[in-house]
Order: structure tokens, then sequence, then C-alpha cells
């Protein structure tokens, strides 16, 4: 059961159902017939008018194929035909996954109005499962942000205190889980922008295996590390939606042929005698002493449920957060080269010439943040300098990740706080990109290293900020993660964390 309460003003303006309902409780009704997928989208889309303005989550809506999906699943469910896995349950999307009939702006001005002709993967395995997509959810601009402050659309607020940020870059797949504008979302995550975000607003987002999900529609920043994952409000919600968007896709080669197993069952099965290592190099200095007593709390009752706690090392740890900005940025650098003004987006009004439109339209369309990356890794991949900064990052990467493999040898999932801090203040700060980019500590090093993680929901400051607690597995071993997150979960239902 979530513990944490979001503001008054949204659960007014929405009549927020304290307990919303599971994915599988909503499937059952619509089999039953009790519930039609079209009321429910219809429900959906209500709360959305409402609550939006405030919190700015949805980009743009989808209502046409909401509805045409809507009305297949009553039409199957009426007939007593077989309903797939997410049939009727409505699912955002993170406007940096293209989507038919609807705009993917990455969050960016430079891309305002383009419309994909084709799915993303993952958007194809949503639909062919059933679910109905209501729209395209608000980001940091190209997923470059840890408190999606910089997307050219504004700013999202956390439904737990608007005035504070949902985290980023994935901030309006979080808040439309937690604000219940969605009964689950996709993100991307690059450096944390999944696990961050879940752990600001209190709900829970995973980060799979490098390979696991199909990035076939997904706008690149850094191609070695983004990663396309859910957001639920509970971990099986999240293990089905995994189920559903993980496979091998030809179409992206960096898409790996390892069988899918059944997250949803492997959630389930116990922790009694599971090895769960402590990183103290995720304990020290800089961590928010709130946030420190919530993990704590969330390791103890692991313990009280049977687990062994063993400590590990990371000492690379340290290291992590220059390693990925250098090759985050790097590969930024590259990917972000392709928008030109020539063959779609944004365009410049008054070119000269054809090298004043390229810088023009770079300059005008490019928001402050996307600007500072491209800079620093076209600096980092300039002559000279490569050998120096990225080169000597990749080397460094992977001694983070035999790290990781040499720990995993000794226990199955390692437990850690997602962030830092709770929560910060909108503004507090966007004057500050090095103190933005060093809360990033405790998720980079998972990205690094292409393990896969799973934030679950661990308390709550005594102001009742969310804090989540990050379950880090070896690679494919997603089910893991979820079998420690859940027993988290129920510690919390429990009132073990709090």
């Amino acid at each position: 059961m979530r513990k944490v309460r979001l503001s008054s003003e949204i659960k007014a303006a929405e009549n927020y159902v304290e307990k919303p309902k599971t994915l599988a409780q909503l499937r059952t009704e619509i089999v039953a017939g009790r519930t039609k997928a079209a009321d429910l989208a219809a429900s959906y889309y209500e709360r959305i008018a409402r609550v939006n303005p405030r919190l700015n989550v949805y980009l743009s809506l989808t209502k046409d194929r909401a509805s045409a999906q809507a009305e297949r699943v009553d039409a199957l469910a009426t007939k007593g035909d077989p309903l797939p896995v997410l049939a009727g349950i409505p699912v955002g999307i993170k406007d940096v996954l293209v989507m038919r009939g609807a705009p993917a702006t990455a969050g960016s001005k430079i891309l305002k109005g383009y419309q994909p002709p084709y799915d993303a993967t993952v958007v194809e395995k949503l639909e062919a499962a059933g679910a109905v997509l209501l729209g395209k959810l608000n980001c940091d601009e190209f997923a470059m942000g840890s408190s999606n402050e910089n997307s050219a659309y504004g700013p999202v607020r956390n439904p737990v205190d608007t005035e504070r940020v949902p985290g980023g870059s994935s901030g309006g797949s979080a808040a439309a889980v937690a604000a219940n504008l969605a009964v689950a979302t996709l993100g991307s995550d690059t450096g944390g922008s999944i696990r961050q975000p879940a752990s600001f607003c209190g709900v829970v987002g995973v980060l799979p295996t490098y390979g696991r999900v199909s990035r076939y529609g997904l706008i690149a920043f850094a191609s070695s590390l983004d990663r396309v994952g859910p957001f639920a409000s509970n971990v099986r919600d999240a293990a089905t939606l995994l189920g559903v968007i993980a496979g091998h896709d030809p179409r992206d080669a960096t898409s790996s042929p390892a069988p899918v197993p059944d997250y949803e069952a492997e959630s389930d099965m116990p922790v009694e005698s599971l090895r769960i290592g402590v990183p103290a190099q995720y304990f020290a200095e800089g961590l928010d002493p709130e946030v420190r007593s919530a993990i704590e709390a969330g390791i103890a009752a692991l313990k009280a449920a049977g687990c062994a706690i063993k400590p590990v090392s990371l000492p690379h740890t340290k290291y992590a957060v220059p390693v990925y900005y250098l090759i985050a940025t790097a590969e930024a650098s590259a990917n972000l080269a392709r928008f030109d003004a020539v063959r779609y987006g944004y365009r410049s009004a008054s070119p000269e010439n054809l090298s004043a439109m390229y810088s023009h339209s770079r300059d005008e369309g490019f928001g402050a943040e996307v600007k500072r990356r491209i800079l620093l890794g076209t600096y980092a991949l300039s002559s000279g300098y490569y050998d120096a900064y990225y080169l000597k990052a990749q080397q460094v990467r992977r001694l983070l990740a035999e790290e990781y493999l040499r720990a995993f040898k000794e226990v199955d999932a390692i437990a850690t706080p997602t962030s830092p801090i709770p929560p910060f203040k909108l503004g507090e700060k966007t004057e500050d990109p090095l103190a933005m980019y060093l809360a990033d500590i405790y998720t980079v090093t998972a990205s690094l290293a292409g393990i896969c993680g799973v934030t679950v929901p661990c308390g709550t400051t005594k102001t009742g900020l969310p804090v989540g607690m990050q379950v880090l597995a070896s690679h494919f071993n997603e089910g893991t993660a979820f079998r420690v997150a859940l027993a988290v979960e129920a510690a919390q239902s429990r009132g073990q964390v709090g």
C-alpha cells in the first residue's frame, strides 16, 4: 500500500482514491463486464483535464487512438473472447518515444510539431497487449536533466508537493502515476531518469538490463546508456509491464535474444535466504539523514524477512559521476548532430546562408542544458582530448562494471538509496548544474555497468516527502530485483518501513 500522500490541492481536484486499483483488479473488472474500457479511459481524461494544468504532466493527448483501442477491448469482452494482459489499461508514454498520430518533441523546441510516421517497438507491444494509450508525457529536453525543469514546455510539478520537482528526466511519467493520471507509464533511463523520479514521486520505477527492452523508436540521448522501462504504483504491476515490453527486436542491434521470464511470478517468490549487499560507499558523507534512516529501516525489514545482509565494496563509485558525464555528453554530441533544421524540426526564420541556418536553428531550438552537454561532449571527443577524457572514461567504466560482477558473486542483490536527497524545490538547483549532476551519484553506476534495478518506495521524511530504495541485480536478473522490491513494499504496508 502506498503511504505517500498527495498534496491536498491535487487530491481535491481529481477526487483522488487513496488506494488506486491495481492493473490486475482493473483487468478483472473489464473481463467481467463490470467496467468498460471506454468508460475507464474517459474517467482518466476527465481527471487529466482537472489536474494537468496544475502539474503539466501531459504534453499531448491521443484521444482518438485511445477510444478506438478501448472499443476493441470492450467488443472482445462483450463476446467473451480472451483478453490480453493489459486489456483496457490506461498508459502514458514519455515524449522521447515515438507514436503515430502524436507529436514527438522530446521536450524540445527543436522538435515542436514533429509527427513521427511510425510507432516505437514498446508502443507496438503495449497496444498489442491491449493497453489504452492516453498521450505523451512531459520530460527534460532530450532526457537531459534530474528535475524535469529543462523541458521547453515548462516544468512538471511533484504531486506530493507542487512546489517541488518530480525528478527527471522522466518526471512526467512518474508524476502521472503518482497523481493517478495513468495506471502505468513508460519512461527512459540514461543515468537514473526512471529510478530517481520514482523515488521523488513515491512510485515504482524499473531500469531493465541494457538490451532487455528495444530502443527502436526512442529518440536517442546516449546510445550505450539509454533504456526504456515502466512506472507503476506497485511492484507486481511494474513486473507485468516489463514482461510485456521486454524481448528481442531485430530492428535494434543492441537488443538481447535472451528469453523473457514471467517477472510477475518471480516477484512472488520468497526472499528468505537471499543475500543482500549493502555498499558503504552509498552511505557516506552527503546522504540526507532522513533518507539514510528510511533506507536502513528498509534493509532491517529485509533482514527480518530472512535475508542475509552483507557488506560489499564498490570503491570506484566516487568516479562514476565524471565518467558518466563524459561518456553521456560525448554520445549526446554525436546523436544530436542530426537535428540540423534540414530534414525535420525547427528552422530559424531568417538564416543568411546554409551555415547560419544550422547555427541559428540549433541555437534557438536547443535549451541551455542541451547546449551545455553538446559542448562538453564535443570537447571530450575533440582531437588531442579524446584519449585523455573519453577513452579514459570508458576504461574506468569497465572497472565499475567489473566491481559489480565481483559483488554479484557474493550477493544476490544490492540495496542502496536511490537519491542522496529528498525531492528539492523548483528552482533550487537550476543555477548550479554541478550540484544537480552530483545528485546522480547513486544511479549512474548501474547505468554504466549495464545492470538492472528497481526503485521502490521506502518510507517518507518527517514532512511526508517520498524516499525510494534502489534494488540492483545482475544482468538479466530483473526477477530477483522484483522479489526484493516486493518484500520492501510488503514491509511498508505492514508499517515496518515508514
